[in-house]
């Protein structure tokens, strides 16, 4: 465990983890506005977690966090976490399983991170950019004390369709306690 949350546990990814990896990144929907299609494999789970396995949440470059429910250790999804800018940044992205959308599991590990970010380690600034109708991932950075910076027009060529990219930050700054988790 890296991290937790009083319903959460933020952990690296096991290689008992590809089998639910696989199921939630297959969902059409879920896979809609990410950088992967839908279905994806159970071999291309085993392969990303294997990927994982020397990685350095601390260090620049891509973190991925599996989000894992406490009291019955399933896994709901994955927090990722780009530290970029000689560490003084980072850009985040979060995928939920179906199943566990709606309840708070998303902005309560989003929150986590991003304390842990920006208080912890000290980082000025977490971001994160995302498909302009993703209106869910939208409010859940609202929610999580995100500001709206930017709306760029029909400026990625996204799975063969131009789409808008809508930009969120907070500042360490801004963060307030009452943003993070209890």
């Amino acid at each position: 465990m890296l991290l937790q949350t009083e319903r959460l546990l933020l952990r690296r990814f096991r290689a008992d983890d590809a089998p639910a990896l696989a199921a939630y990144r297959s969902d059409p929907d879920v896979a809609r506005y990410q950088s992967w299609d839908a279905p994806f494999p159970r071999s291309a789970a085993v392969a990303f977690v294997e990927g994982l396995a020397g990685s350095d949440p601390g260090a620049e470059g891509w973190f991925q966090y599996a989000i894992e429910r406490r009291d019955d250790g399933v896994l709901v999804g994955d927090v990722g976490v780009n530290r970029h800018d000689a560490g003084r940044q980072a850009e985040i992205g979060f995928t939920l399983a179906p199943a566990s959308q709606g309840r708070g599991y998303g902005a309560e590990a989003v929150r986590r991170v991003v304390a842990h970010l920006l208080v912890t380690d000290g980082l000025h600034r977490v971001h994160a950019s995302l498909d302009a109708r993703n209106a869910r991932s939208a409010r859940l950075l609202e929610r999580c004390g995100f500001r709206r910076e930017g709306l760029e027009l029909q400026s990625c060529w996204w799975k063969g369709e131009w789409t808008d990219d809508l930009r969120y930050a907070v500042l360490a700054s801004e963060w307030s306690r009452s943003s993070e988790p209890a």
